[in-house]
């Protein structure tokens, strides 16, 4: 389970990360911060990187994704990143807190799955944080996990867990 559920990147601000002690974001690239197709970044999400980083606050991107796809994404943002990171194995997710030079409660994780953004970050004990998917479809690896998720939060419901669904 995530620490929080957020509709879009664009609730996370730098106000409400200083009030967590947050000096770094982990985050997801594939319907977290655009859609799986989309090959750049809006203007919404240079606006919103800008004003993370303007207040000191780290941002990386790990990716499960391959270095074409993350590379081509990150570079003009000049946003550091880890591709292929096999999420959710801790493996790419340390590496990120080591290049971050952070430790975990000084990190959030940001991303759009459960079973690898949310699962992986909670593996190394930092505060996750599930947005809802910016695109409506998603890639063929992704759609199984969709169908398990949907599930997720059916029980989720079913408990009277409050969510972003509601």
């Amino acid at each position: 389970m995530p620490k929080e559920f957020v509709t879009s990147v664009y609730q996370i601000t730098p106000d409400k990360l200083k009030q967590l002690g947050v000096r770094g974001i982990i985050t997801d690239l594939d319907n977290t911060l655009v859609e799986w197709d989309r090959p750049d970044a809006t203007e919404k999400l240079i606006e919103w990187l800008k004003t993370i980083r303007d207040a000191g606050i780290k941002v990386m991107i790990v990716s499960n994704n391959g270095e074409l796809r993350v590379k081509a994404f990150a570079d003009p943002l000049e946003l550091p990143y880890i591709c292929k990171a096999r999420k959710p194995l801790s493996k790419g997710f340390k590496q990120a807190l080591m290049e971050l030079n952070l430790k975990p409660q000084e990190v959030i994780m940001v991303g759009d799955q459960m079973l690898t953004d949310v699962l992986g970050g909670n593996r190394i004990h930092v505060h996750t944080i599930l947005v809802k998917p910016v695109a409506q479809s998603d890639g063929f690896v992704t759609r199984f996990n969709r169908m398990v998720e949907r599930r997720v939060f059916h029980n989720l419901k079913k408990q009277g867990v409050k969510t972003w669904e509601e």
